[in-house]
Parts: C-alpha cells; structure tokens; sequence
C-alpha cells in the first residue's frame, strides 16, 4: 500500500474553501498545476532518498507526484525491491523513520524522519508556488477568464 505526503501550508484551508465556490473546472486546472509541483517535490525527495544509505535509495524510484488539489506525493506500495524482493511496503516506514530493532535501517528518529518528511519540511518554494497558481486560477475565474 502506498502512503501519501502533503505539505502543510498557511491558507491552505482558505484557499480550498474559495475553490468550492468556483466552478469544478478551476478544482480540475489546480490538480494539474500541483501534479507539476508534485514532481518537483517527489524528485527533490527521491534525491535525498539515494543521499541517505541503502534502505532509503530502494524507496527512491518509488517516490512519485500525486494528483491532487495541492501537491503530494506517494511512496511505497507492492513492488518488490532490494535483494530479497521485500515489498515496498514493509520497508518504506524503516527506511524512514529508522529501527531501534532492525540493524539495516538507521537508528529510530521518532517522527522527524530522514529522508522524506525533512525535505517536504524544509521546502519553502512549493507552498509558495503552489498559492500563486491557485492565486493565478482563481483569479482567471472568478473574473471569468477560465475555460
């Protein structure tokens, strides 16, 4: 099963709360918008998943943009990886968040992470692209220069 991350940014809400009042069309234009910074996330992730040890470089490939009304993206899931083919699953939460039991993980972080969750943490350029392009549609419709 895979997991799915999304950033936590100020205004979030809000904006969804505008969005339900435009027509569905401006909710469809911001899901493609935020599959786009998604990506860039995700690639941002997968690189500090390879930077990390063994564990986190097999979950790598597997990091991937999510569609979704603000960017997120998804890791893990049934693919077979590593020598063993352990699926994903059982390894994407060790690889992360570290064992205090298991020796091929690093040492248990408690909920800080290693890999994932301190990059979506500590990037500030996706939220604040991600207002503008809702910005940016919203406008465009509510002024009527949506399709």
């Amino acid at each position: 099963m895979a997991r799915t991350v999304q950033f936590d940014a100020e205004g979030v809400r809000a904006t969804m709360a505008a969005f339900r009042r435009l027509p569905r069309e401006a909710s469809k234009a911001l899901r493609e918008r935020s599959l786009e910074l998604a990506g860039t996330l995700a690639g941002d992730v997968q690189r500090a998943a390879r930077a990390e040890g063994a564990q986190a470089a097999l979950m790598a490939p597997l990091v991937r943009g999510k569609r979704d009304r603000v960017p997120a993206v998804k890791a893990g899931g049934a693919r077979r990886v590593g020598s063993r083919s352990t699926p994903a699953y059982a390894l994407i939460f060790g690889a992360e968040f570290g064992s205090n039991q298991y020796t091929q993980f690093k040492p248990h972080n408690g909920t800080r992470g290693h890999f994932m969750f301190p990059t979506i943490r500590n990037n500030d350029e996706i939220p604040r692209a991600w207002q503008q392009v809702a910005d940016d549609i919203a406008r465009d419709f509510a002024t009527g220069g949506g399709t």
